[in-house]
């Protein structure tokens, strides 16, 4: 998988029909910064309101994940999802002007292609994953649905799919690595049960629906006359049924489509927790409801997850910039330049680290026989860091200054030595005001806050 965040190099268009609503609907997809996220946005409604991809938003569950915020909603969104995170897409606007993406040919593949032919491109943000440590279950006792996400270091899936069905049967599908999702599920179609078609449509439904946009599967005998109402409905000159019972003469592009459809549904609905997940996902008989009930639970224990406020620091992940990067922005220089690297960068927070090492200048005369590093230096590694925050909101950070103006409520907590990993956080209490940038200032090793304070900065620009 992608450690750092990626978008598209360009927008890119597609037109059609929605499944549901059946209205002409084009979508564009949108570059978009790093740390956006996925959000949908209406063009055709009054503000151009936006919708953010996330399982709190979802307000309808009728065959299809619907999603509103704002006053905006945005009809069967899974296609859509599961294409972006099956490229491994992380920021991207799309804008629509109409309730509901196309519906295409049913599946994700026609999503795709226009994304790869623009390309991605890298961004300098590591990528958030929610990777699951404990074993997540989820059950609908109603539906006959389970659900669990088990510790993986990767992101796998796995669905079974069972409907009584002798045309059906039982089917399997999985995705063992994600960059497979084009090549192995993405082409595969939407399906439904004949009996579900007319009730469908009395609900007010696949109004955009097409015997060529889904797979219908006939599951009982069916007379001359049905055939020919279906004919009239769908406004086909003819209806026929295959010996293999599926309806039109669609031919399936895999003998188990319809699980590998589900799998597609699945890795949709799992995008609106929001992250990047790490994690096997096992599920039986998954529906929509029970693939949004089912990220809740996960994006719950990411909220718990997320209540532990220390960065996490890996050290085999590639960092947004090393030492030599970061003194082309800050001006300090060896002794004084306290900061290793920095692994985490976005418009509110920053994270970085300081290996401390027995050859630190500073041991010679601090305690030479009990090293222990001066709180003051760690404050001031903790305001490097927080520098590089405040020198991302300039376009041009190495044509500024950024002081130290104040400190307030500073705790020590415990002695820093040599060996340490110092972790710093710094996170923006208040928009930048006037050059002035007031931050949360935290110092961690091995998971244990050291160091605290909140420290305020102002950015100057330097004279020419």
């Amino acid at each position: 998988m992608n450690t750092k965040q990626h978008t598209i190099k360009k927008a890119v268009t597609v037109s059609g029909v929605g499944l549901h609503t059946g209205v002409h609907t084009h979508l564009t997809f949108v570059p978009a910064k790093p740390n956006h996220g996925i959000k949908f946005q209406r063009t055709d409604l009054a503000g151009q309101p936006t919708v953010e991809a996330d399982v709190d938003n979802v307000v309808d569950l009728s065959r299809g994940t619907t999603l509103e915020q704002h006053g905006a909603r945005i009809n069967t969104v899974e296609h859509t999802l599961a294409a972006l995170v099956g490229l491994q897409i992380d920021n991207v606007l799309v804008q629509l002007d109409g309730p509901e993406p196309p519906i295409m040919d049913g599946s994700a593949i026609q999503f795709i292609e226009p994304l790869e032919e623009v390309g991605t491109e890298e961004q300098n943000a590591l990528r958030n994953f929610f990777e699951v440590t404990e074993s997540i279950h989820y059950r609908d006792k109603e539906r006959d649905v389970e659900m669990a996400a088990l510790p993986l270091n990767d992101y796998r899936l796995t669905v079974m799919v069972d409907y009584n069905s002798p045309t059906l049967g039982s089917q399997h599908a999985s995705l063992n690595d994600i960059r497979l999702f084009t090549k192995e599920i993405a082409s595969c179609r939407t399906f439904c049960f004949l009996h579900e078609l007319e009730m469908l449509y009395k609900q007010n439904l696949i109004r955009g629906g097409d015997l060529n946009n889904a797979i219908v599967v006939v599951d009982r005998v069916i007379e001359d006359d049905e055939l020919d109402h279906l004919a009239s409905l769908f406004n086909k000159p003819k209806v026929e049924v295959r010996k293999e019972g599926i309806l039109n003469n669609v031919e399936l592009r895999y003998k188990n489509e319809p699980a590998r459809h589900k799998l597609l549904d699945l890795v949709g609905d799992l995008a609106l927790v929001g992250r990047p997940l790490k994690a096997q996902i096992l599920a039986a008989r998954p529906g929509h409801a029970a693939n949004v009930g089912f990220a809740k639970k996960i994006k719950k224990m990411m909220a718990q997850a997320s209540r532990d406020h220390t960065p996490h620091y890996d050290p085999r992940l590639p960092v947004l910039m090393d030492v030599n990067q970061i003194a082309t922005i800050l001006p300090h220089r060896y002794p004084f330049l306290l900061l290793d690297r920095i692994f985490h960068l976005d418009e509110s927070t920053v994270s970085g680290v300081k290996n401390v090492t027995m050859n630190e200048p500073f041991f010679q005369g601090h305690f030479p026989g009990n090293p222990v590093m001066p709180g003051v230096l760690q404050v001031e590694a903790m305001a490097q860091t927080g520098a590089v925050l405040l020198l991302n909101t300039v376009p041009d950070p190495q044509n500024y200054w950024v002081y130290f103006i104040g400190i307030e409520n500073c705790r020590f907590r415990k002695p820093v030595t040599p060996g340490d990993t110092l972790v710093f956080k710094c996170a923006l209490l208040a928009p930048i005001r006037r050059g002035i940038g007031k931050m949360q200032g935290q110092a961690f090793v091995a998971g244990n806050l050291v160091c605290e304070a909140v420290i305020s900065a102002s950015i100057v620009k330097k004279p020419q």
